[in-house]
């Protein structure tokens, strides 16, 4: 996969879903550049689900341009690293965004 809009497509074949399990969780993801978009995110208790566009009330919006943010979720960027720079942008709970990393495969 060389796009973002491909991985997160895909997102779901790429979830740990035994880690979802008590998770209840509405992301926006907003990536700007080629292969960007808008994708929404939705975390419910072991299922996780993606839809294009916008959510109508996200509990976290994760920004960044299409590059890093197929990095970041190829584990190629450290997300706290990324954050700190400035290279992606939380609005939210930043602890939340940091578990939902945790939730891959």
């Amino acid at each position: 996969m060389e796009k973002f809009s491909d991985l997160i497509n895909n997102l779901p074949d790429q979830i740990d879903y035994n880690k979802t399990k008590g998770i209840h969780s509405l992301i926006q993801f907003s990536i700007s550049g080629e292969g960007g978009g808008e994708w929404g995110v939705t975390i419910d208790d072991g299922t996780v689900s993606i839809e294009a566009g916008q959510l109508l009330k996200p509990e976290l919006i994760i920004k960044a341009s299409a590059d890093d943010a197929l990095k970041l979720v190829r584990g190629e960027l450290n997300p706290v690293g990324a954050f700190m720079s400035g290279k992606i942008k939380i609005v939210g709970d930043i602890a939340q965004a940091m578990r939902l990393f945790n939730l891959l495969k």
